[in-house]
C-alpha cells in the first residue's frame, strides 16, 4: 500500500512550531524573566536591555528594561538579524551599518547607537535547535562590549534557554517576584539571585582550572548531585557519577574542548550520590588566558522530567494505539537498520508479512468494535514471548510485519510461519453470533542485492500475496469437493427412493 509523504515544513515553520509550543507569546509578565534581563542591564551597563521574542510578522518583547514598546514590526527590529545569527551579533554604532542607518529606532527620538544580541534558541520535537528569540542590549552612545561582556551575554543567553525549557516542562519559576527591587545590590545580591535561579531552574554552574585539574561547582550542581556544598571534586571524581558510557563521552568532550576550542552541549545519563538516575545536560566552552587553555566553564542542568516527556511523545507516535504495536513510521526505520546491518555483518534477516482473513466479514457483520477487538488480540498474541527478539508492526489496516533477526528462528522458516499462523485463529463473538477469522502468513529472506526498504516490501508483499491466491484456491477448491460429494449423496438418496 503506498503512501504519499507529508510535505517537509520550512524552516521558518519549524521555527514558530517552536515559538507556539513555550507559549511564551503575549504571556503575563514573569519575575525570572524581568530579573534575568536586569541583569544583563545591570552587568553590561546598559539603559535598555529585553528578552524579545520572534511571531511571524514582529517581535515581540517579553521583559525589557528602558523605554520600549511592547511589540514592533520585524522589519525593524535589530533582533530580526540577531536570530539569523550564529552567534552574537554586535553593532558598536548603528548609524555606520546600512542595515539599520535608516531604522526608526536609529533615527527617531529613541537613537539608539549600540546594539548587541544573542539568539535564543530552544529544540523543536526534532531536537533541532530553532531561534526563537533573542537577548539583547541597547545604549544611545556607540560603544562595545569587552571579552568578559561578550561572554557575560552568551552566558545569560544559556540561562534564558534554561528558564524557557523549565517553564516549559514544569511552569516551575514563580518565586521571582522580588527581583526586580535588588537591580542596584551589589555582587553579594547578584549572585543570590543566580542562585535563586539555579534552583527554580535545576540547573548550576562549574568550571574545572586546568592547573591542577579540581572542578568548581555552584550551589546548583551539588543539589543535582543531592551532595551538600562545599566538598571539591577532580574532574575523574565528578566523572564518577555518569554511567561508563556516557563517562567517556564527556570526559572526550571535554578534552576536545579544551585541544579545539569548540564549546559543547549534549544530554547525558547520570546517577546522583544517593543512587537515583537522572538526565542531565552539560554545556562547556574553554577559558584562555595568556593564550593558553586554563579552564572549562559551563553550565549544568537536571533535565529529566524534559527528556521522560520527550521519550514519551516519541514512543507514543512510534507506537499504534489499538494494538499497543510499532506503527508502519516505527517499523520502516527498523527495516531500514535491520537491512544494513545484515548486509555490513553477512548476517541473514527475514521479514514476516501477515494479512487477514476474514477480518472485512467480520467487521461487515459484527461491526467495528469486534474488528478492533480482533487487532487487538492480533496485537497481544504477537507479543508472545518467543518473538521477543523481534520486532513486530502494525503496517496498516489488517496487516502486520514481523522483522526477524535471530539465526536459530530463521532457521526453520516453516516453523515460524505455522507458529504465528496459530496465533492468528481466533474467535469473535458479537449478540450472540460468533465469527472467525486467521491470517495469511509469509516469510522472505533478505535476496542477494536487494540493499533498500522498499525493494525489500515488493519482494516481500509480492510473496504474501501469491500465498494469499493460493490460500483462496485452496479453500475455493475444498468448497468444490465439498458440493461434489453433497450432490453424490443426494443422487444416491434419489436412485435409493425411486428402487
Amino acid at each position: 500500500m503506498k503512501v504519499d509523504p507529508l510535505p517537509m515544513p520550512s524552516r521558518e515553520e519549524r521555527r514558530m512550531a517552536a515559538v507556539q509550543a513555550h507559549a511564551l507569546l503575549d504571556s503575563e509578565p514573569e519575575a525570572e524573566f524581568d530579573a534575568l534581563v536586569s541583569l544583563a542591564a545591570d552587568m553590561l551597563g546598559c539603559p535598555v536591555a529585553a528578552l524579545t521574542l520572534a511571531d511571524r510578522d514582529r517581535f515581540w518583547v517579553k521583559s525589557a528594561v528602558g523605554p520600549l514598546p511592547s511589540e514592533m514590526p520585524r522589519k525593524v527590529a535589530f533582533c530580526d538579524h540577531t536570530i539569523e545569527a550564529p552567534d552574537l551579533m554586535m553593532v558598536p554604532d548603528l548609524t555606520r551599518d546600512p542595515r539599520f542607518a535608516a531604522n526608526p529606532f536609529v533615527t527617531g527620538e529613541a537613537a539608539t547607537r549600540f546594539y548587541a544580541g544573542m539568539p535564543i534558541r530552544v529544540p523543536d520535537l526534532d531536537g533541532t535547535p530553532q531561534a526563537i528569540g533573542s537577548l539583547c542590549v541597547m545604549d544611545a552612545s556607540p560603544r562595545s562590549l569587552s571579552a568578559a561582556g561578550e561572554r557575560t551575554l552568551r552566558h545569560l543567553a544559556r540561562l534564558a534557554e534554561a528558564l524557557i525549557a523549565a517553564r516549559a516542562i514544569a511552569r516551575r519559576a514563580t518565586a521571582m517576584a522580588e527581583l526586580s527591587d535588588r537591580q542596584a545590590e551589589d555582587l553579594r545580591a547578584k549572585e543570590h539571585t543566580v542562585r535563586q535561579v539555579e534552583r527554580l531552574a535545576l540547573i548550576g554552574s562549574w568550571r574545572i582550572d586546568l592547573a591542577d585539574g579540581h572542578a568548581t561547582w555552584s550551589e546548583g550542581v551539588y543539589r543535582i548531585h543531592e551532595l551538600p556544598p562545599g566538598k571539591t571534586f577532580t574532574v575523574e571524581q565528578g566523572l564518577s557519577y555518569y554511567p561508563p558510557q556516557s563517562r567517556d563521552q564527556l570526559r572526550s568532550t571535554i578534552e576536545q574542548t579544551i585541544r579545539t576550542g569548540e564549546s559543547f552541549d549534549i544530554e547525558l545519563d547520570f546517577i546522583t550520590a544517593l543512587g537515583r538516575r537522572r538526565r542531565v545536560r552539560v554545556m562547556g566552552e574553554r577559558e584562555m588566558l595568556d593564550g593558553r587553555a586554563s579552564g572549562v566553564v559551563g553550565m549544568f542542568q537536571d533535565v529529566t522530567e524534559r527528556h521522560l516527556l520527550e521519550t514519551q511523545l516519541r514512543r507514543n507516535a512510534d507506537t499504534d494505539a489499538l494494538t499497543l504495536l510499532a506503527n508502519r513510521a516505527a517499523f520502516d526505520r527498523a527495516l531500514e537498520t535491520a537491512i544494513a546491518e545484515a548486509s555490513a555483518n553477512d548476517t541473514p534477516l527475514g521479514l514476516v508479512l501477515i494479512d487477514l482473513d476474514g477480518f472485512k466479514l467480520v467487521n461487515d457483520t459484527l461491526g467495528h468494535p469486534a474488528g478492533d477487538e480482533v487487532l487487538r488480540v492480533v496485537g497481544q498474541r504477537l507479543r508472545s514471548d518467543w518473538l521477543d527478539g523481534c520486532f513486530v508492526a502494525r503496517l496498516g489496516g489488517d496487516e502486520f510485519g514481523v522483522i526477524v533477526q535471530d539465526p536459530a528462528l530463521l532457521a526453520d522458516p516453516e516453523r515460524i510461519r505455522t507458529r504465528i499462523e496459530a496465533l492468528l485463529i481466533i474467535a469473535v463473538t458479537a449478540e450472540g453470533l460468533t465469527m472467525h477469522c486467521s491470517g495469511t502468513v509469509c516469510l522472505t529472506t533478505l535476496p542477494p542485492g536487494c540493499a533498500t526498504t522498499r525493494d525489500f516490501m515488493h519482494h516481500a508483499d509480492s510473496r504474501l500475496y501469491g500465498a494469499k491466491r493460493e490460500r483462496v484456491g485452496e479453500r475455493r477448491h475444498g468448497d468444490r469437493r465439498q458440493n461434489d460429494r453433497r450432490q453424490g449423496d443426494r443422487r444416491q438418496d434419489d436412485r435409493r427412493q425411486a428402487g
